[in-house]
């Protein structure tokens, strides 16, 4: 297995813990895996999801500011926000609403 498949392992398997009905972000799941500046690692990663079993809930992890920026991964674009919503998440002008509140952060709800 090569060093970034086991990164992107590492990654599918947080991204697995994330509630439904919250999300998390790509820097706070890079800071997880101990790559503080993977940010777009992560978000590389998830694109890279679909169709991996068991399934990772890419729709889950938004950026910094709680926007859908991950959304054009998804076939159409639109099913990041229609999971979303189907979680209960709300969702306004491709942000999510409340997102201080529904932000779910590795670092702090997992043991390492």
């Amino acid at each position: 297995m090569s060093d970034q498949q086991h990164i992107y392992d590492q990654i599918y398997e947080i991204v697995r813990l994330i509630p439904p009905g919250r999300v998390s972000t790509y820097g706070a799941i890079a800071e997880a895996i101990g790559v503080r500046s993977g940010a777009r690692m992560v978000g590389y990663a998830l694109g890279h999801s679909i169709g991996i079993q068991p399934e990772v809930p890419a729709h889950r992890v938004v950026n910094s500011q709680g926007l859908l920026t991950g959304r054009h991964r998804f076939n159409p674009p639109e099913k990041m926000e229609q999971l979303l919503k189907k979680e209960h998440v709300a969702v306004v002008a491709q942000r999510v609403v409340d997102f201080k509140k529904l932000f779910w952060h590795p670092i702090k709800e997992i043991e390492f």
